[in-house]
């Protein structure tokens, strides 16, 4: 686990921070001003708990059943059924990734001190976070409104010692088994607690966090390998100049240009013709590939900014105000995260589109400007990498299913009393499909456009100093380059590794410098 401590505060957390904890094993740590704001918050809710008055979240049911003034003996089975009932997820588990954001980030809203949790149900979160103690979440159960309730409740369940966890050793266990070989104790909800371990966009909030890290590398990736096709192509690199996209000015356009130029300089391709008849023009998947890759970077930009918003939030209903009240409010609604989800597979899918034809177009003896058919060694022999492309396509395929938007379904539940829900759970849940999607056919890009740049360079055309440099790294990753057709399978996978890890991205910028 790495050693690295994130301090949770009153004042959320950032998108570094919930990479680290996720991904990474970092450790949390409960500031001194957040057990403060803990504290304090936890008076408030005491007081009220003792009015005869009813307050949502403390002394009533929840939902449509928030009408019931429940009495004081039974508010701690109140809260500890609302955690066992709304446990109620099914299907395969979700990744230990996405557990680990989800139940760091319901801990950073607890920490804000608006919800009225005891310091020492924060620190439990903390605790079994550092443990390397996972809940078992399941892959159904959210509607993404009043927030990932199903999979917050399986969390919860793991901190009163309940249910099933993975342990840092990978073996699912009972949780209350982990919880003591820890030296952990399971935690005895009270008042409001139980409700606001659940309520938060926490899940659908961490699969955004983490795709959007996955995103910048994949589209850095793709400026590559566009760059890296436009000169196995023959293209000309006259389309990235500066003037050209100063004149309409989208921030991620020019970024992308930047990119692709950079990886070309110094090429002996671009713009070199194998007959007397140069092309006016390249074909849009070479020409407009800034456009598009640009366009993508820019929705990520702005998701991001949402993001950012939502990790400053404290989501909770009913919520502790500083002036003492408890007030009910709609904050968990998961919309504006949903909507940023479902625009990323969008962008995503059209990404990949993009890859897929320029591939194609390598593949093509009638369009690929003197390359052998399918970069095949002996072809009608040999099939190259006819069905290179086939798997592309059919992940293109799938990527253009996964753009259908979650976030415009909604079914009504709690008898009406959740009418108008976001769906920002399974819209979560089709991006993380979408940018493992994304990331095997940028690499079957990459693997086509290297081969075809190795088989220009025996033609006697020297590549770009960047392109050799990329050429080099994916064949010490274990892709092979041309020759006689062999088992594909390992030599993509080699390449999809390649990308994922971002080892294209750091192949080629000590040649080009930073890329955007």
């Amino acid at each position: 686990m790495d050693m690295h401590t994130v301090v949770v505060g009153t004042s959320g957390t950032t998108a570094e921070d919930v990479v680290a904890v996720a991904r990474h094993g970092a450790r949390v740590e409960l500031s001194a001003a957040a057990v403060d704001a803990l504290a304090a918050s936890r008076l408030i809710v005491d007081a009220l708990a003792a009015k005869p008055e009813p307050v949502y979240g403390v002394s009533t049911g929840f939902g449509a059943l928030a009408s019931r003034h429940i009495s004081t003996d039974l508010r701690a089975r109140l809260q500890r059924n609302i955690v066992r009932s709304h446990a109620a997820g099914m299907g395969p588990r979700v990744e230990r990734e996405v557990v680990r954001a989800l139940m760091f980030l319901r801990l950073k809203t607890v920490a804000s001190g608006h919800t009225g949790v005891r310091p020492e149900v924060a620190q439990t979160m903390a605790d079994v976070l550092n443990a390397g103690i996972t809940p078992v979440v399941h892959e159904h159960g959210s509607l993404g409104c009043s927030g990932d309730l199903a999979p917050l409740s399986h969390c919860a369940l793991t901190l009163m010692g309940e249910g099933e966890a993975e342990g840092p050793d990978g073996t699912v266990r009972p949780a209350g088994e982990l919880l003591a070989a820890h030296g952990i104790t399971p935690v005895e909800l009270r008042e409001k607690e139980g409700l606001a371990l659940l309520n938060g966009t926490d899940g659908m909030l961490g699969m955004l966090v983490m795709a959007l890290a996955d995103l910048k590398n994949l589209y850095t990736s793709a400026d590559i390998t566009a760059a890296l096709s436009l000169e196995a192509l023959l293209g000309t690199d006259k389309v990235l100049a500066p003037e050209l996209h100063a004149i309409r000015p989208h921030p991620g356009q020019g970024a992308s240009a930047d990119n692709m130029l950079r990886v070309l300089a110094g090429s002996g391709l671009t713009g070199h013709h194998q007959d007397d008849a140069p092309r006016v023009q390249d074909a849009y998947s070479v020409r407009c590939a800034p456009q598009v890759n640009g366009a993508g970077r820019d929705t990520l930009d702005h998701a991001a900014v949402v993001a950012g918003r939502e990790l400053a939030s404290s989501v909770d209903n009913p919520v502790v105000l500083p002036d003492g009240r408890v007030e009910s409010n709609g904050n968990f609604h998961g919309a504006p995260v949903a909507y940023v989800l479902d625009f990323l597979a969008i962008v995503a899918a059209d990404l990949g589109s993009i890859c897929e034809r320029r591939t194609d177009r390598l593949l093509d003896k009638n369009r690929s400007h003197g390359l052998p058919p399918f970069l095949a060694d002996d072809a009608g022999v040999d099939s190259g990498l006819m069905i290179a492309q086939y798997t592309q396509a059919a992940l293109v395929s799938e990527m253009k299913r996964l753009a259908v938007p979650a976030s415009a379904d909604s079914i009504p539940s709690s008898a009406m009393q959740e009418d108008h829900v976001s769906m920002g759970w399974s819209a979560a849940r089709k991006l993380r499909t979408a940018v493992d999607n994304l990331a095997r056919i940028v690499a079957v890009e990459l693997y086509a456009a290297t081969r075809a740049v190795e088989l220009r360079a025996a033609e006697g055309l020297v590549p770009a100093p960047a392109s050799q440099a990329a050429v080099a790294a994916l064949r010490a990753a274990g892709a092979e380059g041309p020759g006689p057709d062999r088992f594909l399978a390992p030599d993509l996978a080699a390449a999809d590794a390649f990308v994922r890890a971002g080892g294209l991205v750091a192949a080629v910028e000590p040649v080009t410098g930073p890329l955007a």
